[in-house]
């Protein structure tokens, strides 16, 4: 049961005149016995308090106010290391936002303390900040992720950063690259970097998925690139053989045979007979870095006239060139190593004809002319 102390003492002024003070101190003991206190100014909020207090007892719905006092730092420093759920990728990329964006404003905010309106003026800060509305979005996402776990830890019961509304992520129209176009790129690039673009934009790999590939991924009998790990690179280090993006990430692409006859003079000439080897290497031998984009690929997309491409966009390409060789939606989500088909639609529905009028005659021989 919790009860009401009403305490006095005195207390000098701004004025310097002595006054006589009067607090009311709620008392009472939580289920496992230990004893707390809340003080308040006026009788009324004190027993409205230890109303609420004894309820909550009787509901086990009480938590400790003093847990909610952490700071977000405090907070974030021991939560991050649990989630033992992410990628090395992604468990960085959240670190750098909450870095970046979350902690500069909220770190030394009490957990309880952090309101959703203090939350809304951020999001608008950010944005009259020149921050893009996609990085806007991962930094609440991420501040919601921290304080869910501090609702699961009993800390504070409701999620500030809940209700928010973030600005709408526009979508970059994908750029697809012609056969020609890929065949100029290639040539503008050094002998030994020219097969890292055929597998990106005629097999579609992601660059993580290119750069972990290995001689034994080669299938050159059956034309098949198997994608089975992939490089992370973090901190300047490069591990190998993590795991695919996704379950479905793990996939057999099928390779034009004239494509695999020039990845397998590349593993003549450049690779040496070991399954283990790695296929694309750094000129000093070694895994290859995230750099070469920028210092191999940017300045021969330059020269070829095709401004602005990355890797990534080689892989938009493979799926233009799946689509125009008449490969269904289901076939290019396996290959592409999608999550689902719902994705590949969304993406890339806008490369499948509109079937509208082969349907309306394929409707005309099931029902029948129309007429009066």
């Amino acid at each position: 049961m919790a009860y009401v102390e009403r305490r006095s003492g005195r207390h000098r002024d701004a004025t310097g005149r002595v006054r006589e003070v009067v607090r009311y101190r709620v008392r009472y003991r939580d289920s496992a016995g230990t004893e707390h206190s809340e003080t308040v100014a006026r009788r009324v909020d004190a027993e409205r308090r230890k109303a609420e207090i004894e309820v909550e007892l009787a509901r086990g719905t009480w938590r400790d106010p003093q847990r909610g006092q952490v700071p977000l730092r405090e907070w974030v420093s021991d939560w991050l290391p649990t989630r033992h759920d992410l990628r090395a990728t992604t468990s960085a990329r959240l670190e750098m936002t909450m870095a970046k964006q979350v902690l500069p404003r909220f770190g030394d905010a009490p957990l309880q303390r952090i309101t959703n309106a203090e939350v809304r003026r951020w999001v608008s800060d950010l944005l009259a900040g020149g921050l893009s509305a996609a990085s806007t979005r991962k930094a609440v996402f991420a501040l919601r992720q921290a304080l869910e776990a501090a609702i699961a830890d009993g800390r504070i019961l409701h999620n500030p950063a809940d209700k928010v509304p973030l600005p709408s992520e526009r979508q970059k129209r994908p750029r697809f690259l012609s056969q020609t176009e890929v065949e100029r790129l290639v040539a503008e690039l050094p002998a030994r970097d020219r097969a890292l673009v055929l597998v990106g934009a005629y097999g579609g790999l992601r660059w993580g998925e290119a750069a972990g590939l290995r001689r034994r991924n080669i299938d050159a009998l059956r034309s098949r690139i198997r994608v089975e790990g992939t490089a992370v690179q973090l901190g300047g280090r490069i591990t190998l053989d993590n795991e695919p993006k996704t379950e479905r990430s793990k996939r057999s692409v099928p390779i034009a045979r004239s494509v695999m006859r020039r990845i397998q003079e590349h593993l003549d000439e450049h690779v040496d007979g070991s399954p283990e080897s790695l296929v694309f290497t750094a000129p000093g031998g070694g895994p290859l870095f995230r750099a070469w984009s920028q210092n191999t690929l940017a300045p021969a997309a330059r020269r070829a006239g095709l401004e602005g491409l990355t890797f990534h966009g080689l892989r938009h390409s493979f799926v233009a060139i799946m689509v125009a060789a008449g490969c269904n939606v289901r076939e290019v989500s396996e290959w592409a190593g999608h999550n689902s088909v719902a994705f590949t639609l969304t993406r890339y529905g806008g490369l499948y004809e509109d079937g509208s009028d082969a349907a309306v005659d394929r409707l005309d021989a099931l029902l029948g002319p129309a007429g009066p």
